[in-house]
């Protein structure tokens, strides 16, 4: 069962069934046409190598083909029995398009993993579904030792960082994660340029994955929630806009160096390790007069964390940069929940649950979201350790 399709968490199932993996897996399907797509994405990572340490490919096209053969397509809600009488159903995690909770039923019991839950006021998609009568819990805890900004200031905040980059003639340059985050700044994007809160000026997607992605976004509005349908109805494509440029060749992208500043671009990857961000810090990073702003999470050892801590000097496929322009950042576009959202989660099946396993998080994260678990809801909560096993009563 796939909760979603980032790739951290399907990358390796093309490996699975290439090492003789032949069963069923299931999704939803907005979950499955994105799993294709990032699997055939990452074959072309494998094809870039890794410089001087080149690994052989983790699996290949053929593998891929096979994996999609096998893949089923559930709606939230829709039982499913597997080997050994468990029934399952998916429900909505508010996460990414067509992400899941995975709820399993035998003898009468439940046990909800909840794979990534998403922050509450979702612009795009629907909150997540609440959880009753569940008697055991496995939940993330990303971010389970943070508040996130108030959701309703980012778009503030973007605006306020357009202007302060187009009173100097810049460049803005948001690297993005192609999956939600893109999309995201799209719908704030289109509703500062639809209602004239920033002045007119190129905007390019540069990432040919992030607009495969959007389409298929474009495919499932049945998913979103009321406001973004409405918005849809009245005739608003919510991810396009006027002076929106989508470069999906090399030649596009090398392009927009061309063209006039200010400019806003967006391109992947959203921690500056790989993809077309890259030519484009490479070209502004050493102006004062651009700005690069960070919508996602920077992981440890990447160019996009040592640039948020302050680097004045970061290395670009072994070319070092200066880094002089300014550096923002927007924590309110985590598809996480933060600390609270997650604790008013597991308050809304408190009355039943017998024990809440605390994962998916830094270990001093999980072990401080499993402690607040017990100290406000009562609830006993352990953050397991690898290879940890435990005794479930069904």
């Amino acid at each position: 069962f796939v909760t979603h399709s980032h790739i951290d968490h399907i990358g390796r199932i093309a490996k699975l069934v290439k090492d003789g993996f032949n069963g069923v897996i299931y999704s939803t399907i907005p979950s499955r046409d994105i799993a294709e797509i990032m699997l055939k994405d990452s074959l072309k990572v494998f094809g870039m190598g890794t410089g001087e340490r080149k690994l052989p490919p983790l699996y290949g096209k053929r593998d891929v083909e096979k994996t999609m053969s096998l893949w089923k397509t559930l709606s939230y809600g829709e039982e499913v029995v597997v080997v050994g009488g468990f029934k399952v159903r998916l429900r909505n995690s508010g996460h990414v398009l067509g992400s899941s909770m995975v709820e399993v039923v035998y003898n009468g019991k439940k046990i909800v993993f909840t794979g990534d839950l998403g922050g509450s006021n979702d612009p795009i998609l629907r909150d997540t579904e609440i959880v009753k009568d569940a008697d055991y819990l496995v939940m993330e805890s990303v971010y389970g030792d943070r508040v996130h900004e108030d959701v309703n200031e980012r778009r503030r905040k973007l605006k306020s960082i357009i202007e302060e980059t187009v009173s100097k003639k810049g460049v803005l340059m948001i690297p993005a994660f192609s999956l939600e985050r893109t999309q995201h700044v799209l719908f704030d994007l289109n509703e500062l340029v639809e209602s004239s809160k920033i002045p007119v000026m190129p905007i390019f997607l540069d990432s040919p994955l992030a607009i495969k992605l959007t389409e298929v976004y474009e495919k499932y509005t049945d998913f979103f929630n009321d406001k973004a349908k409405a918005i849809i109805a009245s005739g608003d494509d919510i991810f396009k806009f006027t002076n929106l440029h989508m470069t999906l060749t090399p030649e596009e992208s090398i392009a927009i160096s061309r063209s006039v500043n200010p400019k806003i671009i967006i391109a992947g990857s959203g921690m500056s390790t790989g993809g077309r961000i890259i030519f484009h810090e490479k070209k502004y990073l050493s102006n004062p007069n651009n700005t690069l702003l960070m919508v996602g999470y920077q992981a440890a050892g990447t160019p996009g964390r040592e640039i948020q801590e302050g680097a004045k000097k970061v290395t670009l496929r072994k070319e070092g940069i200066s880094v002089n322009a300014r550096i923002e950042m927007i924590t309110s576009y985590s598809a996480h929940k933060d600390t609270d959202e997650l604790l008013d989660f597991v308050a809304s099946s408190a009355d039943t649950l017998k024990k809440v396993f605390v994962v998916m998080g830094e270990p001093s994260t999980a072990l401080y979201f499993s402690q607040r678990i017990k100290d406000y809801t009562g609830v006993q909560a352990i953050a397991p350790e690898e290879g940890q096993q435990v005794e479930l009563e069904f």
